[in-house]
C-alpha cells in the first residue's frame, strides 16, 4: 500500500480479503451494510463497460465494484471531504486508473459526465425527505442522510440521463420509499426489473429494499427471495457470512 495523507480523526480500515484498505473517520459518515449490499446486488459487466456511482461518499462502492469488473469506474460525490476521502482511497488501492472520482454536485452531473454513457449506475442516497426526521449538527451526517442537496427524483433524472438505454440503474433506500421509487423510475423510462427485501431477522419487516431496473427496458418485475440478515442465533445468515468474510474482510464499519 502506498502512503497517503490522513487527517487527523481519520484510519485506515481492511476492506476486501483482497488486500484493500479504506480510510474512514467517525466524523463522517462511514459505509454500512447498505453499500456493501448494493455493491454485490447490482448486475454488472464483467470484462469491461462504463459503471458510475452517484452519492460516492468516501469511494466505497467504487472500490467494491473494482473487484466484480474490469470496466472503468466514476464517482460523484459533492462534499469536499468525503470526495477527498474518496480519492485517497483510490490512490490508497493503486486504482487510479480505473476509479475517477468527481468532487460536484450529482444535479449537475450531466454537464459534465457524457449522457448516455453510462452501462451501470449505482446510487445509495439520502434516505429521508428534507421535512422528515432530526438533523444532525454535523453537517456531514445531515446531507448524507436528508435529501437537502438531493431529492429522490432529481437522482433518478439524472440517473435516467447518464445511463444508455439498455443499461442497468440499482439503488438501496428503505421499503418506506419504494412506491416513490418506481414512480420516479417509471417517469423517466427507468423500468424496474428485480426487487429484493432485506430483514434484519425473520421475524422483523424489511429495513432496506435493492431495486435494479433498465433504461427503456419493459415491464417485467422479479421479486427475489428476501435476505434475512441474522439468524435466530444472533449471528449473520450464510449468505450475509460468505459477502461479508469471503468477499470483504469483516465488518469495519463505524
Amino acid at each position: 500500500m502506498e502512503n497517503v495523507y490522513l487527517h487527523e480523526t481519520e484510519r485506515i480500515d481492511d476492506l476486501l480479503t483482497k488486500n484493500m484498505k479504506i480510510i474512514q473517520s467517525n466524523e463522517v459518515f462511514c459505509f454500512s451494510m447498505d453499500a456493501v449490499l448494493l455493491s454485490h446486488f447490482v448486475s454488472l459487466p464483467v470484462q469491461k463497460g462504463k459503471v458510475i456511482d452517484l452519492c460516492t461518499g468516501n469511494g466505497v462502492i467504487p472500490l467494491l465494484l473494482s473487484t466484480r469488473t474490469k470496466g472503468n469506474i466514476h464517482g460523484v460525490e459533492i462534499q469536499a471531504r468525503l470526495a477527498d476521502m474518496a480519492k485517497r482511497n483510490v490512490e490508497l488501492n493503486h486504482l487510479t486508473d480505473r476509479i475517477h472520482i468527481y468532487h460536484d454536485d450529482v444535479k449537475q452531473a450531466s454537464n459534465y459526465l457524457t449522457p448516455g454513457a453510462y452501462d451501470v449506475l449505482t446510487c445509495n442516497p439520502p434516505y429521508l425527505p428534507l421535512q422528515r426526521g432530526m438533523h444532525n449538527a454535523n453537517d456531514h451526517f445531515s446531507i448524507a442522510r436528508h435529501e437537502i442537496k438531493l431529492t429522490l427524483e432529481e437522482m433518478i433524472l439524472v440517473s435516467a440521463k447518464l445511463v444508455r438505454t439498455g443499461g442497468k440503474v440499482a439503488y438501496v433506500h428503505r421499503p418506506s420509499r419504494l412506491a416513490d421509487l418506481i414512480t420516479y423510475m417509471r417517469k423517466y423510462k427507468i423500468e424496474p426489473k428485480r426487487i429484493r427485501f432485506v430483514h434484519p431477522n425473520i421475524k422483523a419487516e424489511a429495513n432496506m429494499v435493492l431495486i435494479e431496473g433498465i433504461r427503456d427496458g419493459k415491464p417485467d418485475i422479479k421479486v427475489l427471495p428476501p435476505l434475512i440478515v441474522y439468524e435466530e442465533n444472533g449471528e449473520y445468515c450464510q449468505e450475509i457470512y460468505e459477502i461479508y468474510y469471503k468477499e470483504i474482510g469483516g465488518d469495519k464499519t463505524c
